[in-house]
């Protein structure tokens, strides 16, 4: 039996906004959309050309107030081929939310809280 990941679930907010930050700051793009019926719920798709793991975004017309993200312990990976390309990138977006030299990573958080982990591509 073998299993693989396929995607990770974000609820999000505004969903405009949080497909704008991922294209910007990452260079996802939407692969698929998902309207309820009822108009309760929009789930979209993104992905980067070269892989096949999917970030899920889904938005509640219903749900108010902010997400509770815990203390942040969870996150979700990116690995880059530019690391100091896009670590301009993401200062410049005001983005950057932590950052371990001592590892060679650092985090940004993106517009509901959620923190994502950059790596070189050789860590």
């Amino acid at each position: 039996m073998k299993f693989r990941p396929v995607h990770e679930n974000y609820n999000v907010a505004d969903l405009a906004r949080s497909i704008e930050f991922y294209g910007k700051a990452l260079g996802l793009k939407e692969v698929r959309r998902i309207n309820s019926d009822d108009g309760s719920f929009i789930i979209v798709y993104l992905a980067s050309e070269d892989n096949g793991f999917l970030l899920e975004l889904t938005w509640l017309r219903d749900f108010e107030g902010e997400y509770n993200l815990g203390d942040n312990e969870f996150h979700l990976a990116f690995e880059t081929d530019d690391f100091e390309k896009a670590y301009k990138l993401h200062k410049d977006m005001g983005c950057v939310c932590y950052e371990n030299p001592a590892m060679g990573i650092y985090f940004i958080a993106d517009p509901d809280g959620y923190w994502l982990e950059i790596v070189p591509a050789n860590k």
